[in-house]
């Protein structure tokens, strides 16, 4: 059997339970980062000291054959450096492989820094999407956020704090200036810190330089955003397929009622930023 078991995010006190008992327990463990799980083990208290095998982004599709098939003999237990492994972790081409291969797979459910920023973001949390990291390529960044310019839900993402001015800044010039938002920073650690405002003013924050661990909470579109993206993109549809940009331009204004000058201007910053 593999058991997935989400650690602390930032607060010892957090480790469930069940996860202290797996641990107890466990023969064999497959973590992230084999140094980190031993300082949890320590920071835990925790006396046993498993077979540790690393599995992170470089290896884990080479590895999943084989730790599926130690699985079947023995319970296999599954860690992340915090958090859920799997959501943004390793983990995922172990469970597939693991869902082929007919081995059960269970979890251990615990902290999640993307429900935890959600829930104190001040965002709407009815409908959300978990976005991951954003393409660190500014071209693949544009061209990712002008897909996402419309959608109606709450975003989530994790960034960096070297990069996360650079994302504000692309996220405000996608989504508007004063598009809400929080940037959930350190959560659960002792210098946490959640700060909330329109996308322009957190990326002015930003360019101070910020530390830690962060998510980024986006409100989503309004209805017209929403309209506006879905315009642009069958501009942008019909323009890859052909049709010259003024008509196409002009089709999609003519269907939609939006000026067609902002819809030209539109199509134009999203061809230069692809």
């Amino acid at each position: 059997m593999i058991i997935l078991a989400a650690t602390p995010i930032g607060n010892l006190g957090d480790a469930s339970t069940r996860l202290r008992e797996a641990l107890q327990n466990a023969t064999i463990v497959a973590s992230e980062d084999t140094r980190v799980t031993q300082r949890l083990l320590a920071g835990l208290g925790i006396a046993n000291r498993p077979r540790l095998i690393a599995l992170h982004e470089h290896n884990e599709r080479q590895k999943a054959a084989e730790l599926v098939e130690l699985a079947r003999e023995t319970d296999l237990l599954v860690l992340s450096d915090a958090g859920m492994p799997t959501v943004s972790d390793p983990g995922f081409p172990l469970v597939a492989a693991a869902a082929a291969g007919g081995v059960e797979v269970t979890v251990i459910p615990g902290p999640s820094a993307v429900v935890t920023a959600l829930a104190v973001s001040g965002l709407p949390t009815d409908r959300f999407a978990f976005e991951g990291f954003l393409p660190r390529k500014a071209g693949e960044r544009s061209r990712r956020l002008a897909e996402l310019a419309g959608d109606r839900r709450t975003l989530v993402f994790f960034e960096g704090p070297s990069r996360l001015a650079a994302s504000l800044t692309a996220l405000a010039e996608a989504f508007g200036t004063d598009r809400p938002a929080a940037v959930c920073r350190e959560l659960t650690k002792l210098h946490e810190e959640v700060r909330r405002g329109g996308l322009g003013e957190l990326a002015e924050w930003a360019a101070g330089g910020v530390r830690g661990e962060i998510c980024i909470v986006v409100g989503g579109a309004a209805e017209q955003q929403a309209d506006a993206a879905t315009s642009l993109e069958r501009v942008l549809a019909l323009a890859g397929s052909g049709t010259r940009l003024k008509d196409a331009v002009a089709l999609v204004a003519g269907e939609s009622g939006l000026p067609k000058r902002e819809l030209y201007e539109a199509a134009l910053a999203a061809r230069k930023g692809a």
